[in-house]
């Protein structure tokens, strides 16, 4: 066998295990592609995705959809690479999605719970800006915090030191000079009981030299009708605003998108507050793909967004829900909505 027959053999050896190197081995990165979209005035799956039910709700039209980003795991070098190329992936340290720490049966929880928190949110805020009252309850209490064997989960927080708690943001800054140490009057109700009095010695938290009850707290609306929320196999929290305005939309006269397929993205808070995202041109693509012509973007993915908008596809800024609210009002009238 000659030199080059040998250096042929070897050369198609090499290129025969790196191509299965390149098509077997994964990479420690995920990608992030555009996921799916639903319209939060409409049905998914034979259900209606906002159903709200014992109250007048009014006609809607046109789209608020909620987006959505896809993770692929187990990615290998080439499909890294076509993914790339494709324009329409982005590729993430794995250890982003999914911290080591965590098994994936964790991540999937914790996801899933933030989309929980996300439904519950967007109810309390919608609620909120439409002026029905909350109340302020317990969620966790933690096992060694200040308030264990006093509250439970559910307790209905009516007072602290005698100032009356109607949001839970309320609570916070009534407690945010308090000292570890310090004792507080607490009021609550605990069902149907009548009101009680509890005195509890703030502890230690996250925040060194605070005082804290040990508590999480959320707000209920106190309604005499039912918000649900039908949507399945979603994760993460950024669905809350495109919620909050579906239940703001049927339960006042008028559509407030119009005829205009709005689409958008964005966490929410009981107060109604925006936060940002992640995975926001992705989204855009899918939005513009599925027929959006708005997408309403938190204030601090504006920059980020403006980079990679879709073309023809108007990027309207939001901070609040009031302001998405006020927004798609003006787009209805005719008018230039606040843009990034």
């Amino acid at each position: 066998m000659t030199r080059r027959t040998w250096t042929l053999l070897v050369s198609l050896g090499l290129a025969v295990m790196l191509g299965l190197l390149g098509a077997f081995a994964t990479v420690p990165y995920v990608a992030l592609r555009p996921g799916p979209t639903f319209d939060t005035l409409g049905v998914v799956a034979g259900k209606t995705v906002v159903d709200i039910r014992g109250t007048q709700i009014y006609p809607t039209s046109g789209h608020l959809n909620m987006t959505t980003v896809s993770v692929v795991d187990n990615v290998t070098l080439y499909t890294a690479l076509a993914l790339w190329v494709s324009g329409q992936s982005e590729l993430v340290p794995r250890d982003e999605i999914f911290p080591p720490e965590l098994s994936e049966q964790q991540v999937e929880k914790q996801n899933q719970q933030m989309f929980r928190d996300s439904e519950s949110n967007a109810k309390a805020a919608a609620l909120h800006y439409l002026g029905y009252p909350v109340d302020v309850v317990t969620g966790q209490v933690l096992p060694r915090g200040a308030a264990n064997g006093k509250l439970i989960a559910g307790d209905r927080l009516l007072a602290l030191d005698g100032h009356e708690v109607r949001t839970a943001q309320q609570a916070v800054d009534l407690l945010a000079s308090s000292r570890p140490g310090q004792l507080v009057h607490v009021r609550f109700q605990r069902g149907d009981t009548s009101p009680q009095e509890a005195v509890i010695t703030l502890g230690p938290g996250a925040q060194p030299g605070r005082g804290y009850l040990g508590v999480g707290l959320t707000e209920k609306p106190d309604v005499p009708f039912t918000v649900t929320i039908n949507l399945g196999d979603i994760g993460g929290p950024s669905a809350g605003l495109m919620f909050a305005l579906a239940v703001v939309d049927k339960l006042t006269p008028g559509a407030l998108a119009g005829n205009t397929f709005v689409a958008g993205t964005g966490e929410i808070t009981t107060a109604g507050q925006v936060g940002a995202i992640g995975g926001i041109p992705l989204k855009m693509i899918r939005a513009r793909e599925a027929g959006a012509t708005v997408f309403l973007v938190p204030a601090d993915n504006c920059a980020e967004a403006v980079q990679r908008a879709p073309a023809g596809l108007r990027l309207v800024r939001v901070s609040t829900l009031t302001d998405a609210v006020h927004a798609l009002d003006a787009i209805r009238a005719g008018q230039q909505p606040p843009r990034c």
